[in-house]
């Protein structure tokens, strides 16, 4: 990072960052290419940060998120769960599944309504979200919110068009950085 690039963007990457702060990559590649090598390097992080938080606590970084809003809210339903998430009862149902089996949540049913499902977090989860190490979307959180307002939206507005120019403005999505699908075609999360 230099002197000129407070946000901490690599210098090719900074719009006001001087010319001679340039790659000799960046010079080789016209502008559609760069674009194409940042959007690459936005899901290679993503890979990455999703096998390093599995390699170091077993979690998906859905199963993650799932725990970090269940210590946050404190006992919630699935449903509010999957508002929450923007995911489909289904979705967050498998995902449920999987953290009770690992003994990170318990779901109880209620005293007044029996079909209405508690989840909480146990003491072995709160534990595990401890120990697990800071995410990418946490990191990218906390950097993106201290951001001055106008850049944030910068930021939104371009992405919005770049989902459009791809197809994907319609795509339901998750506010979790993770690459893929949230469950496979058999309903097991990823």
């Amino acid at each position: 990072m230099s002197k000129e690039n407070p946000r901490g963007l690599p210098d090719s990457a900074d719009p006001v960052a001087p010319a001679g702060a340039r790659t000799a990559a960046d010079h080789a590649f016209g502008v559609e290419e760069q674009v194409l090598v940042e959007l690459r390097r936005i899901i290679r992080a993503t890979q990455l940060n999703a096998k390093q938080l599995a390699r170091e606590t077993g979690l998906t970084t859905s199963q993650l998120v799932v725990m970090e809003l269940l210590k946050n809210e404190g006992e919630m339903t699935p449903r509010a769960i999957a508002r929450s998430m923007n995911l489909t009862q289904a979705t967050v149902t498998s995902l449920l599944d999987r953290l009770e089996s690992r003994g990170h949540l318990t779901r109880t049913r209620g005293e007044r309504d029996r079909r209405t499902v508690h989840v909480t977090l146990t003491p072995q989860g709160q534990s595990q979200l401890a120990n697990a190490p800071e995410s990418l979307q946490q990191r990218f959180l906390k950097d993106f919110r201290e951001l001055e307002s106008w850049e944030q939206h910068t930021i939104l507005a371009s992405l919005q068009r770049l989902a459009h120019l791809l197809d994907a403005a319609s795509l339901d999505a998750a506010p979790v950085l993770e690459i893929g699908s949230l469950t496979d075609h058999r309903g097991q999360d990823n």
